[in-house]
């Protein structure tokens, strides 16, 4: 057997911003034409209850602790973290990231079905906790990226 090339080396890097930005739009369209749908199918459009803005802003919490006890293990303690647990972690940064962009651009695009009629009180409703939704969907993307940060192997200092 001649010469065989080496197996690749894979990588996985940051996540994109017009990755991020890609599905905020995407969530935006389908948040603005749900209320379109739910109007033609059912006659009044869907209300956000506050529950949804709390269990958005328990995930994006919960990343965050994940982000401070990864970095903390990792930067400050030097201590190394198990390939399956930091892969995990990675993945679920990842994912997080790409969702909560999703998420935010939801909300935001059923909002924007309501801006002009903010003088009734139940588009203004509408409006005011589907803005909170989109706020604790954006605090989600920050905390996945802080948590994708964490996850980077610090460079050896003796390089």
């Amino acid at each position: 057997m001649a010469d065989q090339p080496d197996p690749p080396q894979g990588t996985i890097g940051p996540t994109r911003a017009r990755y991020l930005l890609a599905a905020f739009a995407v969530g935006g369209c389908a948040g603005y034409l749900l209320v379109l749908f739910s109007e033609q199918v059912s006659g009044t459009a869907p209300t956000v209850q506050w529950s949804a803005v709390a269990v958005l802003a328990v995930i994006a919490a919960v990343l965050l602790a994940h982000a401070y006890s990864t970095y903390r293990s990792v930067h400050r303690d030097r201590a190394r973290l198990e390939p399956h647990r930091a892969v995990n972690l990675l993945m679920l940064a990842k994912a997080c990231a790409l969702a909560g962009a999703l998420v935010a651009g939801g909300y935001t695009g059923f909002a924007s079905q309501f801006l002009d009629r903010l003088d009734v009180s139940l588009p203004r409703q509408r409006v005011n906790t589907s803005f909170a939704a989109a706020a604790a969907s954006l605090a989600i993307v920050i905390s996945a990226l802080l948590l994708e940060r964490a996850c980077r192997v610090p460079r050896d200092p003796e390089e």
